[in-house]
């Protein structure tokens, strides 16, 4: 008669089982983390790429005071959250384009200010090697990593 209990053929399959199930559950719970931070970057890019569209829209409509020779785009990501003197205004009250920088969700240094951890793009840069100049035309993220999709985050 066979007593009650386990053999112990029967626990190691059981302990084999639960590992797998928590190595599961880890590797989705890394994906899930890294899609909340793709996310997070998606939104930062979106929302400093509409800011930087707003101040040219708004230089050329000649709310900003107009430099000679220059492009339009703002100087700054700073700007973009300390604002530019409306010239059509009146009392000349300031245009805010954001409430504050995003950071790039990729990198994750906090000691490094939230406009040092995007790369710029300047106007007269080539599109296909974007560089920074004396504008910013546009930005992108730093992170030499590969996003879920497959393209690396420098190009979302």
């Amino acid at each position: 008669m066979r007593g009650a209990g386990f053999t112990l053929l029967e626990m190691m399959v059981g302990l084999a089982i639960l590992v797998i199930l928590l190595l599961a559950v880890e590797h989705l719970s890394a994906i899930m983390a890294t899609r909340d931070r793709e996310q997070q970057l998606y939104s930062a890019v979106r929302a400093l790429r509409g800011a930087i569209d707003s101040y040219k829209r708004a230089y050329d409509e000649g709310h900003i005071a107009q430099e000679p020779d220059a492009s339009g785009y703002p100087k700054t990501l700073q700007v973009l959250v300390d604002g530019v003197e409306d010239q059509q205004d009146p009392q000349h009250r300031k245009m805010h384009f954001l409430d504050r920088l995003p950071r790039d969700p990729m990198l994750r240094n906090d000691a490094v200010p939230a406009a040092d951890t995007w790369a710029l793009r300047a106007y007269a840069s080539d599109p296909a090697s974007p560089a920074p100049g004396v504008d910013i035309y546009d930005v992108h993220s730093k992170s030499t990593g590969i996003g879920l999709n497959g393209a690396p985050y420098s190009q979302w």
